[in-house]
């Protein structure tokens, strides 16, 4: 007769050998499931990583290319056209000043070249080059010559 305890042992043995296989099982399925994500997520992130160059290049494109009509001409500023422009319009440095929406004094700066003015401001200037001195001082006696510049611009 078999020694019970090696038949005990073995028994013990099969079904320690069965939990494990089956437990390997599980292990496996859930291995390859998370092999598959990673695959997944890393084409997702492929796809992503594109779609930003693409955006980035047409931002860049986007920003190299003029959009509007007021970016369509880089608008150059020299002192002496605006002092030239404000006594052809016959305004006081004060009257152009309330109109754009600054100091005399930043007038007084711009047109000696010691600041220079900003986009919007400049955008208004350029506009003031096409204006004849009727045309302005009408808007302006009706005091509505900031409001018109703004229409304008």
């Amino acid at each position: 007769m078999p020694n019970i305890a090696k038949v005990l042992e073995e028994e013990i043995t099969r079904l320690a050998r069965k939990e494990v296989r089956a437990e390997q099982e599980k292990s496996k399925r859930l291995t390859a499931h998370h092999h598959r994500e990673i695959a997944n997520l890393k084409g997702q992130v492929a796809t992503l990583k594109r779609q930003v160059i693409a955006l980035e290049r047409q931002v860049r494109n986007a920003g190299a290319a003029p959009q509007g009509p007021a970016e369509s001409k880089r608008i150059r500023f020299i002192p002496k056209g605006l002092v030239s422009t404000r006594k052809r319009l016959g305004l006081s440095a004060a009257d152009l000043a309330k109109m754009m929406g600054v100091s005399a004094q930043t007038i007084y700066n711009w047109e000696r070249g010691v600041t220079k003015s900003g986009r919007d401001q400049l955008a208004k200037l350029a506009s003031l080059r096409g204006v004849g001195k009727r045309q302005l001082r009408a808007h302006f006696a009706a005091g509505q010559a900031e409001e018109w510049l703004r229409r304008r611009w």
